[in-house]
């Protein structure tokens, strides 16, 4: 890992931090009314659409879920009332495979530094007897000065190189069903990029939905990457989301957090590129 911080706070952990500030990235439908009716006390709430991406008309151009400017987020920051030297933990009720991952690779993004995902997410901090509340949170808002994206972007045209170079690894996060082309619950056009390998993120986790220690996906993710440098491996999934939840899990595993491919195959299967199934390939 390239902080002294792990990225990953168990429940435990949190209880007993009483200088966090906690974000809830739940997923799913009508996320903010489910925020007020119960979420774990003090957190604050974001949402994808509104404050985690910046939705084009034609996801050709982007993907599903493109990154805001940094200068945006920085205001959805400020908004939060989190400043630079706070402490924060985000969580999702997916283990971080919906939208936590997101908000993390964002900010390490734009470089700060004390960030963690709840190991377990909301279920897990329920279970361990952290508090909740309903309604809105108070807070004072802040100036969240305005950064830059510092880690590692891919973008379509690399992406297509990249795939036809052997000193390149471009990795497809989503479940094999949806690698292989047999189903796509969200895009227009079952498949995958033709080159890349499926590792699903659901391998990150453990039978108890927690991440695998981090020993044992240092492992894995070494094996898988052999000698292909940092700079040359490229994470996907569907929109550029999920996909954050491997790099979270490779950060975690203390390797370096390669680039991420935010247009996915949201964008890559609107652009005529060039795709593949299983049985094609």
């Amino acid at each position: 890992m390239s902080t002294t911080l792990s990225p990953i706070i168990t429940a435990q952990e949190l209880i007993a931090n009483s200088k966090i500030i906690l974000v809830d990235a739940r997923a799913g439908v009508n996320t903010f009314e489910k925020y007020q009716k119960e979420h774990l006390k003090g957190a604050r709430f974001v949402d994808l659409n509104r404050d985690l991406a910046a939705i084009p008309e034609n996801p050709a151009n982007g993907g599903r879920h493109p990154l805001p400017s940094p200068a945006d987020f920085s205001k959805v920051l400020s908004s939060l009332g989190i400043s630079t030297s706070d402490h924060i933990v985000v969580y999702d009720d997916k283990n971080g495979s919906n939208f936590a991952a997101r908000f993390w690779w964002m900010m390490r993004a734009i470089g700060h530094e004390k960030i963690q995902v709840l190991n377990g997410g909301y279920q897990a901090a329920i279970q361990a007897g952290f508090l909740t509340n309903s309604g809105n949170e108070t807070f004072e808002k802040t100036d969240y000065p305005s950064q830059e994206w510092k880690l590692l972007l891919a973008d379509i045209e690399e992406v297509e190189k990249a795939r036809k170079n052997d000193q390149n690894i471009v990795i497809d996060v989503r479940d094999k069903n949806r690698y292989d082309g047999l189903v796509e619950p969200l895009d227009l056009i079952a498949g995958h990029i033709p080159g890349a390998i499926n590792v699903p993120l659901t391998e990150n986790l453990d039978e108890n939905g927690l991440f695998k220690s981090a020993n044992e996906l240092a492992e894995k993710y070494k094996a898988i990457l052999q000698d292909i440098k940092p700079e040359n491996t490229i994470v996907h999934c569907g929109s550029g989301v999920t996909a954050c939840h491997t790099l979270l899990a490779m950060d975690y595993a203390g390797l370096p957090i390669p680039k991420l491919y935010v247009g996915s195959w949201s964008e890559w299967s609107r652009n005529d590129r060039e795709m593949a199934t299983q049985q094609t390939e």
